[in-house]
Parts: structure tokens; C-alpha cells; sequence
């Protein structure tokens, strides 16, 4: 039988994820047959799936230890990799972060070497044998792994599930994104009010009922522009995977060195006259409510040296601000 009591950070979850991050191995099928047949308890009595936990409630799990535990997931030396990201904020609640491109927020397919989730845990000395069920620090949301910028780690279950509403909800939250785009806009502002298919829909699912369109709100504004390129301001009113990116190739202008929806030519001609060897896409700004006091946070990070570089030889010129060191300028 394996004994658990909920701590301080635990409490306030529903039992069902609770011991779903307990017994992270056990298929959740056979999970929710053990609270069909009684082998989950909470202080002595039938625990049932969408109870709510308090702080020193004891749950007993009626089963083989060995096999509910085994195999443990672990993340091997990965775990152990050296900080790349830089640190904007820390407090008891939040890490904020400045990603670099070419760190994956979260393992997945393809994804080789450390990541952010991986990064944040080693710096904050997150122990591998931290009890189950227990918080792990994750990112509360995502940004493309080639682009950089401000990502916000939540270090406490508290922080992460109001972030999680505040992300969800989208009301009182503002991203804003420096981008180079191809191109001369025509206007020196717009939106982009173009749905958005779902970009992990099954096959199955797009079978049955066609592809799932979602709404998708995206607001621009030329900060600085020639005949080649214009960088871009860019506010993004729903957070759809990879809607600036899509969004600005739908309208003819693709993100500079975006190696899936951009322009091949362009990208090849930016890397040779600016020299630019990544996509040119920076989470630059968010104001969000502090997850656990309110109060507002205006969270930024300045534009990559990389990027500054690419804008000089590029002759554009960064918004106030946005450059370490002082605005970047136009040669002259």
C-alpha cells in the first residue's frame, strides 16, 4: 500500500490529479477503475475522483507499491544543464525568463538536449527525488522554441494555476513581439482578424467534422520600415501556435528567417546582407497581473545583441527602449 499526506503546496487540487501525478506510469484507465473499486481512501473513507484536498489529508493507495511506482520517470543528466536563459524577475511565486532562441520550453518530439523546463528546475535545485504529486516549477506558457524572449516559470501550484486562468481568460493580459517582416507594409498599422486552423487536430477529428477553425487576433504596427524589411510591433489578442507566424505570411509579409512558413529567398538574401542566422521574432513585452499579490508587472526583455546587429546593417531602427545599452539606430 503506498501512504501519501498532502502538503501545503498540494493542497487545493482535485484527488483524481493528485494521484494521477503520483502514479504518472499507471494508465489512467486503470487508475479510475482503483477509485471505482475502493482502493483509493482519503482519511479512512472512499475517495472519490473530484474531491478537493486540504493540507494533511492522508490518502492510501491499496495496491502493489512496486508496480503503482515503477517505472519512474526521469530526466537523466538533461536535468543538469547549464542556464542559458537569462532572469528578469524571482519572487517565492514566479522565475521570469529572457529564452534564448533555440531552447525548447518543454520536451517533445524532436527535441534533443536540455530545455527550459529542465534549466529552471536545475537552477532552482528542484531535487529528482522530490515526493509524487508534489509541484514541479514549469513554464505557464509557450513560446516557439527559435523564438526569444519573456517566459514566465511558475514556482509554486498556486502561481501556476492562476496563470493558467489569466493565459486561458487572455482579458488582462498584453503580449506584445518585435518581428522583422519581408517587405514594405502599405499602412503603418493593421489587424489581422483571420481564423486559424487547429494546429494539432487529428486526423480522425478532421474526419469526422471537418477542420476545427479558430478565432485569431493579431494587431501590427511598422515601427521601422525600408523597401526590403519593416520591423514590426506585434500584439497578439489569442494565443494560437505559431499565429504571428502564420498570420504574417497569410497577408504577404513572413517573419525574416522563419525556416516553415517563410520566404526562402528572403531568408537567404537577410542572412547574407544583415546577417541574420535565426528567425527574427522576440517576445519583447508582457503585462500580466502577479499570479498571487495582483499587483501589475510590466515584464521586459531587450532585444538579443544578434538581432540589434542584424538591425544596423539592415538600416532599422528599434522602438525606445527595446535595445540593451540604449535604442539601436539607423547607420548612417
Amino acid at each position: 500500500m503506498i501512504e501519501l499526506t498532502v502538503s501545503a503546496d498540494a493542497a487545493g487540487q482535485r484527488l483524481d490529479k493528485y494521484v494521477r501525478r503520483a502514479l504518472r506510469d499507471v494508465p489512467l484507465s486503470h487508475l479510475y477503475k482503483m477509485f471505482r473499486t475502493r482502493k483509493i481512501r482519503v482519511n479512512g473513507a472512499r475517495g472519490r475522483p473530484e474531491q478537493p484536498l486540504v493540507e494533511g489529508d492522508k490518502i492510501a493507495i491499496r495496491g502493489d507499491e512496486e508496480r503503482l511506482l515503477a517505472p519512474a520517470e526521469t530526466t537523466g543528466g538533461a536535468r543538469k544543464a547549464r542556464r542559458t536563459f537569462g532572469i528578469l524577475l524571482e519572487d517565492e511565486h514566479l522565475l521570469v525568463c529572457d529564452k534564448p532562441s533555440g531552447l525548447a520550453a518543454h520536451p517533445g518530439s524532436g527535441i534533443e538536449g536540455a530545455t527550459l523546463v529542465e534549466e529552471a528546475r536545475t537552477y532552482l535545485g528542484v531535487p529528482d527525488d522530490l515526493p509524487r504529486g508534489e509541484f514541479r516549477a514549469s513554464p505557464a506558457h509557450r513560446l516557439d522554441r527559435d523564438t526569444s524572449g519573456v517566459v514566465l516559470v511558475a514556482k509554486t501550484r498556486k502561481a501556476m494555476v492562476r496563470l493558467g486562468e489569466l493565459f486561458t481568460e487572455g482579458d488582462e493580459i498584453r503580449k506584445s513581439y518585435l518581428g522583422m517582416a519581408r517587405g514594405k507594409f502599405a499602412k503603418g498599422s493593421g489587424v489581422i482578424d483571420q481564423p486559424l486552423s487547429e494546429h494539432e487536430q487529428t486526423s480522425r477529428s478532421k474526419d469526422r467534422r471537418g477542420v476545427n477553425f479558430q478565432e485569431a487576433l493579431t494587431r501590427w504596427q511598422v515601427v521601422s520600415a525600408n523597401h526590403d524589411a519593416s520591423l514590426l510591433q506585434v500584439r497578439i489578442e489569442t494565443g494560437r501556435t505559431h499565429q504571428i507566424r502564420r498570420h504574417l505570411q497569410a497577408v504577404g509579409h513572413p517573419v525574416a528567417g522563419d525556416r516553415r512558413y517563410g520566404d526562402f529567398a528572403f531568408n537567404r538574401e537577410a542572412r547574407a546582407r544583415w546577417g541574420l542566422r535565426r528567425m527574427f521574432l522576440h517576445a519583447w513585452r508582457l503585462e500580466i497581473p502577479h499570479p498571487v499579490t495582483g499587483a501589475p508587472l510590466r515584464l521586459e526583455a531587450p532585444l538579443p545583441p544578434e538581432l540589434v546587429e542584424v538591425l544596423g546593417r539592415a538600416n532599422l531602427e528599434a522602438p525606445s527602449g527595446a535595445a540593451p545599452g540604449g535604442p539601436a539606430g539607423k547607420r548612417r
